[in-house]
């Protein structure tokens, strides 16, 4: 896939959905950074953003020094700005120091985070991801609830304010620490607590409203690229059941279900890019606790594909094609 001459803020948007279909999604990265360079990014202020999409990409196909360069590049990019999205680049840093073995600046990385957890709606994703990677879950949700039992003891100092939150709005960046931690303790297998029941309460209430996908469907919602659903199946015939029997079955399956929920009324939705790698990761990819985990993980990735495009946008599935020659018909096959 080859970039334009200029890029714009929605050019980076649609690489971020299909490069990990294309062919050469390493080329696409590099042309990325490239654009960052030679000055054909239409708005600057992108470059950090578009710094950080190559890293992810290349930290994908584990070129984890590319990735790295990728990923200081932005940092310096974002020059003194001090924001989620920087936080988030920081994060991803720490992921690809984690891949490459080099634990302590990861960590300290993520220490100089955690702060945002309070401050940061998305805070709790991606720290809560990089910790993952680094194969440190149980720190993760020891950080996660701290910061809940902290924005609740701030919640219960402000006068006038209920101890529990009526609905998700209500909670504000609690709801997504609450959410965080009740679906990182769900992998982890441990008893809930009053903190899991208050979570469910208010996710049960937003999902009531018809404002994100209920939980039970995240599984239904995990997207292989075809590159990656081909070497699935070759390793894994058997998964054909839960995926597809091909790549054509497996998109319609998708487009299918989004259809549906979007009927029952959902709205918000979106898809989550698997990789072969990062389900094995999770233990043996036949067993269905391991694909419920991967599952749990992808719903806090940053690059979730959100549905659905526009009719005569590029497709979710990185195809290529117009979102209405390709996906769109297969939800009425």
């Amino acid at each position: 896939m080859s970039t334009k001459t200029v890029l714009t803020s929605a050019d980076l948007e649609e690489i971020r959905q299909t490069a990990l279909g294309a062919a050469n999604p390493l080329g696409v990265a590099a042309d990325v950074a490239d654009a960052v360079e030679t000055g054909r990014l239409e708005d600057p202020e992108d470059a950090g953003q578009a710094l950080t999409l190559a890293a992810e990409i290349a930290e994908s196909r584990s070129k984890l020094d590319a990735a790295l360069r990728y990923a200081d590049r932005a940092i310096e990019a974002f020059g003194d700005r001090d924001d989620s999205q920087v936080a988030n680049t920081r994060a991803v840093r720490a992921r690809i120091l984690f891949r490459a073995g080099r634990d302590d600046e990861a960590a300290a990385e993520l220490d100089a985070l955690r702060p945002q957890l309070t401050a940061q709606p998305d805070a709790a994703a991606f720290i809560t991801a990089a910790l993952v990677v680094g194969k440190r879950s149980r720190q993760a949700e020891e950080w996660l609830t701290e910061a809940v039992k902290l924005a609740l003891a701030e919640r219960a100092a402000t006068p006038g304010e209920p101890d529990e939150p009526a609905s998700a709005d209500d909670a504000g960046t609690l709801f997504f620490l609450l959410q965080q931690r009740h679906r990182l303790r769900h992998a982890l297998g441990l008893q809930h607590d009053h903190h899991d029941n208050l979570a469910e309460r208010l996710e049960t209430r937003l999902a009531n409203a018809g404002a994100v996908p209920a939980a039970a469907t995240t599984t239904e919602l995990v997207f292989w690229p075809q590159a990656e659903f081909d070497s699935l199946l070759k390793q894994w015939p058997a998964l054909a059941e839960q995926y597809g029997a091909d790549w054509d079955e497996h998109r319609a399956r998708l487009e299918k279900e989004l259809v549906r929920l979007t009927g029952a009324g959902r709205t918000g939705l979106a898809v989550f890019p698997a990789t072969v790698d990062g389900l094995s990761k999770h233990g043996d990819p036949a067993e269905a606790g391991t694909r419920t985990a991967y599952a749990r993980e992808l719903t806090t990735a940053p690059n979730q594909i959100p549905w659905p495009p526009e009719r005569n946008g590029a497709c979710w599935c990185g195809s290529g094609l117009k979102y209405k020659k390709d996906c769109l018909p297969r939800s009425r096959a």
